[in-house]
């Protein structure tokens, strides 16, 4: 048997392409098309209409930097609207460029990989900032929000914030989530809009701020909640297919406690185990059909989910085994590597063996580097899968599992593993 190895060997007539690593200036030409196909796009999808309040930055001009919450597709398209008539560049994910990638370079996205260090992006940052003198638009959760509620932000954003000395906007969005959740976003929902364009920091602020400081204010103004914001302005959403798919993140259920058995159909979310029933109710509330409802609020739901995986690592059960399908992302085209074997756990983190080109090989992402797991419902580019996807250096394994419903679970056990390991880190220090 060959060694195994810890990347792939692709064969040698393999042409790999990657996007260029520093990004262009945006042209004057593309600044006014996204202008006007966001504006339509927008005008097509969102039909309860859309609203965008403008705070502390009448006065404001590039460059500065703006964070944006991140919950589905639309979300750039409300941001290229809300800075027009400015340029500006985004920091776009390797999978964004595959298909789009003359589209995406001539817009002057910046490439990166989900989750892994890359000195070159902030090389790019800097050239969009102070060569360019434009604008810097980031979704610091680099994710789609699952529940509507604040992803992850990690503490590389303060750093980069206090390394440019720029302003910082937040562009904060309600109702992109409840007019297409994650878990259903191919079906779209009447839900108005609304944006709040604010100033958060300026460069007088940011010299007297360590980055941790910075950090904690970036994340209390990027803190939201779709559902609470829903009730409070109650906003009903009557289609009849509202919980389509919503088993994709409520995966646990509260009353027999089993895993995998929700299904997401209609307006009621149902355990196939013990046969227990919900309705997601016009207000995006949780109502039992019959007898307790246990969370009505979905986030708790999910917050309770999460607290389960991480009880789990500490008691030392949990363990996350499975054959699954692996598509490589070494550059603009996926390859297709064939069966594979994925764990996880508090030990390794991720492990993927397989054997592609007749080479045994071995990837392995240690717990304590990843601070949270790249997860895609239906996702169009790989045939309409739910998958998630491990990536390193230079390559990217998206795996199809072969189990129901788990790869919200190992996202949640990747980001509880990641704060344990951490946390004994700093408790020996």
């Amino acid at each position: 048997m060959n060694e195994i190895k810890d990347y792939i060997v692709y064969p040698e007539d393999l042409k790999i392409v990657v996007p260029p690593i520093m990004p262009k200036k945006q042209d004057n030409f593309y600044t006014g098309v996204i202008y006007n196909i966001s504006r339509f796009i927008l005008k097509f999808i969102v039909r309860g209409g859309a609203s965008l309040e403008k705070i502390n930055v009448d006065d404001l001009k590039p460059p500065y930097i703006l964070l944006c919450n991140h919950t589905q597709f639309v979300d750039f398209f409300t941001s290229f609207k809300a800075v027009h008539p400015y340029k500006f560049n985004n920091i776009a994910t390797l999978d964004g460029f595959v298909g789009f990638e003359k589209v995406m370079t001539e817009i002057g996205c910046a490439c990166h990989r989900k989750y892994t260090t890359d000195i070159s992006l902030i090389r790019a940052c800097h050239k969009i900032l102070h060569d360019y003198g434009d604008i810097l638009c980031m979704y610091p959760e680099a994710r789609y929000s699952n529940v509507g509620t604040t992803a992850i932000i990690p503490d590389v954003v303060g750093k980069l914030v206090k390394k440019n000395k720029v302003p910082v906007v937040v562009l904060l969005n309600h109702g992109h989530y409840l007019n297409a959740p994650f878990w259903d976003f191919r079906q779209y929902r009447k839900v108005p809009f609304h944006s709040t364009m604010k100033q958060i920091l300026t460069v007088e602020q940011i010299e007297n701020m360590t980055a941790d400081e910075i950090n904690e204010v970036i994340r209390e103004e990027l803190c939201y909640d779709d559902h609470a914001w829903q009730k409070e302005n109650n906003i009903k959403i009557t289609e009849k297919f509202r919980a389509d798919g919503l088993n994709k993140v409520l995966y646990k259920c509260p009353h027999c406690l089993s895993e995998g058995k929700t299904v997401g159909k209609g307006i009621y979310l149902t355990c196939e185990e013990c046969g227990k029933k919900w309705e997601l109710t016009e207000l995006g509330e949780m109502q039992a059909v019959d007898g307790e409802t246990e969370f009505s609020h979905i986030p708790d739901w999910y917050e309770w989910e999460r607290e389960c995986v991480r009880q789990e690592i500490l008691d030392g059960t949990y363990k996350f085994e499975d054959d699954v399908h692996v598509h490589s992302l070494p550059g603009l085209e996926f390859i297709d590597l064939g069966e594979a074997h994925v764990t996880h756990d508090l030990e390794n983190g991720f492990v993927i063996e397989g054997n592609y080109n007749n080479n045994d090989y071995r990837i392995q992402r240690q717990t304590k580097t990843l601070y949270t797991l790249h997860n895609e419902f239906a996702f169009k580019k790989l045939g309409k899968i739910d998958c998630f996807d491990v990536s390193i250096k230079d390559d990217s394994f998206y795996c199809i599992p072969s189990k129901k419903d788990v790869v919200t679970k190992l996202m949640l056990a990747t980001e509880e593993a990641y704060k344990i390991v951490n946390e004994h880190v700093v408790s020996k220090s």
